[in-house]
């Protein structure tokens, strides 16, 4: 494909500093639906090569290599972002962990949307106009630099500014909290120890996450993501007293905060991460599948403290992590990347809501139809 001329008439996106970067899911070196948000909690260097199929391409590709000791998947990795069949066919471009990695986007849609080929354009066009470049974003996938592509093959200022940037937790120049509420005191010792009880009672049964498949909403199961039980609580006396708790002590903090009226929850159940289990959760967001597209705020209650691990963490916002007092509800949007950490002695038990709205209710249901089997369709409030 063609660099274009200045005059080039054709439209693209315009990816400029501070814009929030387009998510995506594509096929890649390391997985074949990547899903491009869960990168977040580093750096990210983006090429969008084009593809490495001439001098330009190959010298770009090796400047990567030559400097690879920066994309350590702690506080850098790097993607590139390839539209020609042939890097992936004659084995142009291989991934390199940890660090480098390549997306194959032989449709175009990742660069479409970034704006290294014509918003308007097909796949299989010829003869496109395309715009080679590099992007630099934060943890929270906002676009911290753009660079040109150095025809030249004078790379070097690109690594420069890799090795120049501050620590992930400082990106924007100060340590940034994660933009959660924490409310002390939504749940009483005696109903904690309440839940304790059912749960102990009843036991758990293991439960996984949720993920997209063939337009389909699928539960799936993968001990290095996730590890946890769950007891769902049939009694309504409980449910009732939760349900006020919520009324009272969450939702109008939710609505002085955010101004949204909260006025539906997801879930009732008692969770247990074990030392026994390794009981953990991966970084995640809540409502990424058409499933739980519904889903606006997560809340976390601890029903213990004694338990060592399984701290809350939001990687975008930097490494540190929190140990919930007992009773105390952490609120967070469930668009949030967030996080458990592996409990090393005892059991965390945990009760954890959603929360949403009466017109979040109609997306719920419009969804029925792209639940695949064994998720629950949703019937009603």
């Amino acid at each position: 494909m063609n660099q274009p001329a200045s005059q080039d008439a054709r439209r693209f996106a315009a990816m400029q500093t501070g814009d929030p970067a387009p998510w995506f899911r594509q096929r890649a070196t390391s997985h074949p639906n990547y899903s491009f948000d869960s990168v977040a909690g580093r750096y990210v260097v983006m090429l969008f090569l084009v593809g490495a199929g001439d001098d330009a391409g190959r010298s770009a590709v090796e400047a990567v290599l030559a400097n690879a000791a920066l994309f350590d998947d702690a506080t850098v990795c790097f993607f590139g972002v390839t539209v020609d069949p042939a890097d992936q066919s004659e084995g142009r471009l291989r991934e390199r962990i940890p660090g480098i990695r390549y997306f194959w986007d032989f449709d175009g849609t990742v660069s479409r949307l970034y704006g290294a080929l014509p918003v308007d354009s097909k796949p299989g066009d010829r003869e496109l106009p395309a715009r080679r470049f590099w992007l630099v974003l934060d943890p929270t996938l906002r676009i911290r630099a753009v660079f040109p592509f150095a025809v030249d093959g004078r790379h070097e200022p690109v690594f420069d500014y890799i090795r120049q940037l501050p620590p992930p937790a400082r990106f924007a120049g100060v340590e940034v909290n994660a933009p959660i509420l924490v409310l002390p005191d939504v749940f009483d010792i005696d109903l904690c120890k309440r839940l304790i009880g059912l749960y102990d009672a009843h036991g758990g049964e293991i439960s996984g996450f949720m993920q997209e498949e063939g337009g389909k909403t699928v539960a799936k199961h993968d001990p290095q993501r996730k590890v946890r039980r769950d007891y769902l609580i049939q009694d309504r006396e409980i449910i009732q007293l939760i349900q006020r708790h919520v009324r009272r002590k969450i939702a109008p903090e939710i609505q002085r905060v955010h101004h949204f009226h909260a006025t539906r929850m997801e879930r009732y159940i008692v969770c247990c991460y074990s030392a026994e289990e390794g009981g953990h959760f991966f970084p995640h967001r809540d409502n990424t599948t058409k499933g739980t597209a519904h889903r606006r705020f997560a809340v976390s209650i601890n029903l213990n403290d004694d338990f060592d691990g399984g701290e809350l963490s939001f990687p975008e916002y930097g490494a540190k992590s929190i140990k919930i007092p007992v009773g105390t509800a952490v609120v967070f949007s469930c668009s949030l990347m967030h996080a458990v950490s592996k409990v090393t002695r005892g059991r965390r038990y945990a009760f954890l809501p959603f929360l949403y709205d009466d017109a979040a209710a109609k997306i719920r249901e419009a969804n029925n139809p792209h639940l695949g089997e064994g998720v629950a369709r949703y019937g009603g409030p």
